[in-house]
Parts: structure tokens; sequence; C-alpha cells
């Protein structure tokens, strides 16, 4: 029976040293895993979340102030409009001379 146990023993530290073996293999391929894919991404330029908000935010403020000097400019072109339609006096007709003969 003694000789049994010290099999299972024997075994059972195998096993665990296995495991431990295992597990060490795991966390490095994460690791390499890991550096390949941020390689991978950096090499095609993809912008983070941060850098897309803030340029998704400095387009929508340009689309604001853009609107906004569309409208001052017509209010301006309106208010030259009406400043300049009454300083023009209205042509009178041109008669048109009749020979004398």
């Amino acid at each position: 029976m003694q000789g049994q146990n010290k099999i299972f023993d024997d075994l059972s530290k195998l096993m665990t040293n296995a495991m431990g073996v295992a597990q060490g293999a795991r966390a490095e391929a994460e690791t390499a895993m890991k550096g390949l894919i941020d390689r991978w991404l950096a090499e095609r330029d993809f912008v983070t979340r941060e850098e897309f908000d803030a340029v998704r935010a400095m387009a929508q403020k340009a689309r604001e102030e853009n609107a906004a000097l569309a409208a001052r400019l017509a209010a301006l072109e309106a208010a030259m409009a009406e400043q300049a339609a009454p300083a023009k006096p209205a042509a009178a007709p041109k008669r048109s001379r009749a020979k004398k003969e």
C-alpha cells in the first residue's frame, strides 16, 4: 500500500508541475499575441476611440460655425441689397427724338 501511495504522490506532483508549465506557456502566448496584434494595428494607422471622438467634435463645431457664418453672410448681403436699392434712382425712360425735316 505504501508503494501505491508513493506512485500517486509522484503522479500528483508531476501533474501539478505540468499545470504550472502550461499556465506559464499560456501567459507567454497571450503576451506574444497581444504584442503581435498591437504591432499590426499600429501599422494600419487606426485611431483610438478618444482621437475619433475628438475629431468628430471638431467637425461638428466646424459645421456649426459654418452655418452661423452662412447666416451672417446672408444677413449682410440682404442689408447691402436693401441699402443699394433706394440709392439707385429709377431711370426715366428715354424719349426718342423725332427728326424734323
